[in-house]
């Protein structure tokens, strides 16, 4: 969700610089829409670390004895994407 929400900034942003024509005497359009693509881009980087900090897989392997002379390997593994 925080990638879609830096998209939609960065968007919002390069209208509000780019596209629009508007002169307003108490605030600056163009600096507004500097700052929307600035926090547009932090917020993108953000959600790209955090989603692939997320990725985490972990494995457990269980060694038994059985009846005889051999043993038996089993490895459970666990892959946690975050979805």
């Amino acid at each position: 969700m925080s990638i879609g929400a830096g998209v939609v900034l960065f968007v919002i942003g390069a209208i509000l610089r780019f596209a629009l024509e508007i002169q307003v005497a108490w605030i600056d359009i163009a600096l507004v829409g500097n700052i929307l693509m600035g926090a547009g881009i932090v917020v993108f980087i953000l959600g790209l670390i955090f989603t692939f900090r997320r990725r985490q897989s972990s494995s457990r392997t269980v060694i038994r004895p059985t009846e005889g002379n051999g043993t038996v390997r089993h490895t459970d593994r666990t892959d946690d994407t975050g979805v």
